[in-house]
């Protein structure tokens, strides 16, 4: 019999407790960004109708990226590749209960069958933010600000990463202009969304598969390095003004090569772009009206973005941006309770159950056989930073060895002063 692989699946991660608290630490951060302004966590299932996505997120994600299958009723279900069309289904089930604006955010795992790259794997989790009724430019300004104000709470600043802010409906206006029939919009979006992707050959060649002619190739390229929207979308103007308003303008410019790839975008779009090029979008969004009307629901619009962790940790490390925990095993453990002998191991239980009781995380070594140094060296490699010794002596003065083992100081205190003293220390 073959060894069994000691590698993932290909695509998919294994976390280790020091990459869980980083991980932990950014949906910290999401989290606080999405209470700052108002907004309230939900979450949907994992396993959908794979029909959620074929109605509107995009042919190359439904057809080429979807992890699809069919379940033991013979239904055609899909794994969750995004969160919109979630929202959008749990919003019509529920439309006239609920109150708008509708603020939702959700952090969760999606699944994409693409091939995995420098900030892209097929399973990744997801900060998805949802601003659901208005229909105003003041709400697409709301929603980006929430996205650049998650990239100040990392640390990221404009000259680390930009904005880049476009219209559908402008560009379809500009589309119309070229001649190009509305028939052809969704594959002309499509080619737009590949200009950054492909060499530009390739890109001309792909533009004539579509049936552009070389004019009509030429004159969009021009189109796509504009980056003067004054005058030439209301909307978008406005958006720009607001967000001045919110003091957040610094990060935020137009590019009329921004389209999304996703087919159920309608209005405003945008993503969030390292300033160097190294990396894809780090995180992207846009304004969709007619989602909800898929699913049975009255006509309501909305607009939202979503952010992969694992394009922002690659994006943070680069940058030097992560946070620096302790060693390579971060813990929760505040103390360890030692084992003296086992004479001692009722004592040690009682006192790891007192410290837990009083909400102290602690840890018991499990072991009375193994050597008190080995006990205090197991407390050090995990970062543990104090340690509680009882050995006969203090036992019978009701008494206990404190140790610190960032500078290996130590006190003999009482039992009773335990848990006040490891409410105080850090």
């Amino acid at each position: 019999m073959s060894k069994l692989t000691t590698l993932p699946v290909k695509g998919f991660r294994d976390i280790y407790p020091e990459q869980m608290s980083i991980r932990q630490w950014l949906f910290g951060k999401m989290r606080e960004t999405a209470n700052l302004f108002g907004y309230q966590e939900c979450d949907g299932p994992i396993l959908e109708p794979f029909d959620l996505y074929a109605a509107k997120s995009g042919e190359e994600l439904v057809t080429q990226q979807t992890f699809s299958m069919k379940d033991r009723g013979g239904r055609d279900v899909a794994m969750r590749p995004e969160f919109t069309p979630t929202h959008a289904r749990m919003v019509s089930a529920r439309q006239q209960e609920l109150i708008y604006p509708l603020r939702w955010f959700s952090i969760g795992p999606c699944f994409r069958y693409e091939a995995p790259q420098k900030g892209r794997g097929r399973e990744f989790y997801q900060f998805d933010v949802e601003l659901i009724g208005p229909t105003s430019p003041l709400s697409d300004a709301e929603i980006i600000a929430v996205a650049i104000k998650l990239l100040q709470s990392v640390g990221l600043t404009s000259k680390d990463v930009v904005v880049k802010i476009n219209s559908r409906k402008l560009m379809e206006f500009k589309l119309s202009l070229l001649n190009i029939p509305k028939s052809q919009t969704p594959n002309v979006f499509r080619l737009i969304d590949k200009k950054d992707k492909m060499n530009e050959d390739a890109w001309k060649k792909y533009a004539t598969t579509i049936g552009l002619s070389t004019d009509q190739t030429k004159n969009l390229q021009k189109i796509l390095t504009d980056r003067d929207v004054a005058f030439e979308s209301e909307e978008l103007t406005e958006v720009f003004s607001t967000l001045k308003d919110m003091d957040v303008s610094s990060f935020a410019e137009y590019d009329a090569g921004v389209v999304r790839g996703l087919d159920y975008y309608t209005g405003t779009v945008f993503e969030v772009r390292d300033r160097q090029g190294a990396f894809r979008a780090v995180m992207g969004g846009g304004r969709y009206d007619n989602l909800v009307e898929l699913f049975g629901g009255q006509p309501l619009s909305g607009i939202g973005f979503a952010c992969g962790d694992m394009v922002l940790m690659e994006l943070l490390e680069e940058y030097g941006k992560l946070p620096k925990f302790p060693r390579i095993n971060p813990t929760p453990t505040r103390v360890l309770v030692t084992i003296f002998n086992e004479s001692t191991v009722r004592d040690s239980l009682r006192m790891v159950n007192l410290l837990r009781n009083n909400n102290i995380p602690a840890e018991l070594y499990p072991d009375s056989k193994v050597k008190l140094d080995k006990q205090i060296k197991y407390a050090d490699r995990k970062s543990i930073p104090f340690v509680i010794i009882a050995g006969p002596n203090e036992l019978a003065k009701q008494q206990v060895v404190f140790k610190k083992l960032a500078d290996g100081s130590q006190q003999v205190i009482s039992e009773s002063q335990l848990v006040s003293l490891l409410t105080s220390v850090s």
